[in-house]
């Protein structure tokens, strides 16, 4: 948590700034410097405002907060690593939300695993119209993980992600495999 920082000066001295009557006015001059000791650490962030919005360099509780500014996925238990991670790709992953893709990068970033996932849907190109569909008549996804996979992570938390990631017309499994 940001806060007093002893021994932290300001760069604008409020004493230097008074009219010259207060020079010289001991109370005057230790009352601003208390608003000095105030005031400094507030400079302090606003000097350094850029590296407060990165997330490899802000403070760790700043890097949760400002994850809920992007969307971040999280669960408020990550390790300092893997929360900095998720919120500097959440932007990212905003612009892959609903894709094969998008799932996959969200699962690596919030579990550190690298699933196999199927799903239904596909595309194509025609020159002719009518021509026939891609992929199957009902939609599917599946997220399928070895057993090893399954121990290392907390399965409702991924149901929960592959839930709020996923089209939001295709019903999903997660499929953990028999070792």
């Amino acid at each position: 948590m940001r806060g007093a920082v002893d021994g932290l000066n300001s760069p604008f001295p409020l004493g230097e700034q008074l009219p010259s009557v207060y020079a010289d006015d001991d109370f005057a001059q230790r009352f601003v410097g208390g608003l000095d000791d105030l005031f400094s650490p507030l400079l302090s962030v606003l000097d350094n405002l850029a590296a407060y919005l990165r997330p490899e360099l802000a403070p760790s509780d700043f890097v949760a907060w400002l994850g809920t500014w992007v969307g971040a996925e999280l669960s408020g238990d990550e390790s300092d690593e893997s929360l900095r991670a998720a919120v500097a790709g959440a932007a990212a992953m905003h612009r892959h939300r609903g894709t094969l893709h998008g799932l996959a990068e969200a699962v690596r970033l919030g579990f550190g695993i690298e699933p196999e996932i199927t799903e239904s849907g596909g595309m194509s190109w025609s020159a002719r119209p009518l021509g026939p569909l891609p992929g199957d008549a009902q939609p599917r996804l599946e997220v399928r993980l070895t057993a090893k996979q399954a121990r290392a992570v907390d399965l409702d938390r991924l149901r929960a992600l592959v839930a709020s990631v996923r089209p939001a017309h295709v019903p999903y499994s997660v499929i953990v495999e028999k070792s």
